[in-house]
């Protein structure tokens, strides 16, 4: 039986810098920016705005494309309840020079997302476009002395969070990526269709990247490798599922991944999402279970079965591999 922290020295990795180093100071309400109103942008927009008004002061937008922002501007603030009078999260347009003047930057900058109908990984696909994002990005950071918490929505998700360690040369308890979230409520939407699979509501767990090397484990207390596996991929597919429709499959991973567990973070509830495992010259971001505490980000300390932990390793190394 094996933990999450044995990945580090069975990967070789000498030392690690602690999630507990530089903690973030996140506040009662905060002020949170959001940059980039795509698809996948504006669907978080909503989802912060509709239930985030517990943890969320207000929410700044910036994006490329002016006319979108101010329509974006005008629309969400729109959304209203009639007679309660409960005050949702005033949303309001800022410029680039001011992105990094908040307590939360949430990152759903994208470039190069490929068309309907594409084949493979398509995640990895935008991967070496969307460094370049992240190297403005990260130098704005940088110059800003940013001291609040990263959200990284954009695919994929993983290697850009370590791409934004690096360039903005921030502390690990800063940043985090949204996409795991996702893969364990589609894991649980195929679970209740299946009578050998329902215990994984109580019993499993998602681990690793929102990708090809995605870890279901059905349960982490009676591990079934075959049921996993059989759950794993169902799970996995179900991105490429939504594209033969015809659809671009950014609804749920928007609400679920970003939204909802960006929202659970800010309320130090636990959640799904990419934490840093590793020193300053080696390692990866890594989707586990975890919450925000007053000290930095804890993610949940189990024991693990050699069949399970191998299949971690085995992701989180391949998360290392990627430069």
């Amino acid at each position: 039986m094996k933990r999450i922290e044995d990945l580090l020295k069975d990967a070789g990795i000498q030392g690690r810098l602690p999630l507990d180093d530089c903690p973030i100071n996140l506040r009662e309400k905060n002020r949170v920016n959001l940059l980039a109103l795509g698809d996948v942008g504006t669907t978080v927009l909503i989802g912060l705005r509709l239930l985030g008004g517990d943890v969320i002061s207000s929410i700044g937008i910036c994006d490329i494309h002016e006319p979108n922002m101010v329509r974006c501007e005008q629309e969400i603030n729109q959304i209203r309840y009639p007679f309660s009078g409960e005050q949702l999260p005033e949303v309001k347009m800022v410029r680039e020079e001011a992105l990094f003047d908040c307590d939360v930057l949430v990152f759903c900058a994208s470039k190069g997302v490929p068309p309907i109908g594409a084949e493979g990984d398509v995640r990895m696909a935008q991967l070496a476009a969307n460094r370049e994002i992240i190297d403005h990005y990260g130098k704005l950071a940088r110059e800003s002395a940013f001291a609040g918490l990263i959200c990284v929505v954009s695919d994929p998700v993983d290697p850009l969070c370590r791409a934004f360690l690096s360039s903005a040369g921030l502390r690990p308890s800063q940043v985090q990526g949204y996409g795991l979230g996702v893969m364990n409520t589609r894991a649980l939407y195929f679970a209740e269709k299946d009578q050998r699979l329902r215990h994984y509501a109580c019993e499993g767990r998602a681990f690793g990247p929102h990708g090809e090397d995605l870890v279901i484990a059905d349960s982490v207390t009676a591990y079934d490798d075959r049921l996993s596996r059989e759950l794993t991929a169902l799970t996995v597919g179900a991105n490429m599922r939504v594209r033969e429709l015809g659809f671009k499959p950014y609804i749920a991973p928007a609400l679920s991944s970003a939204a909802i567990s960006i929202l659970l973070t800010l309320r130090g509830e636990w959640h799904y999402s990419s934490l840093y495992l590793g020193n300053e010259e080696e390692g990866a971001f890594l989707g586990m279970k975890n919450r925000m505490r007053g000290g930095g980000p804890e993610y949940e300390d189990i024991l693990l079965c050699e069949e399970l932990y191998g299949r971690i390793r085995r992701a989180y190394e391949n998360l290392c591999a990627l430069k």
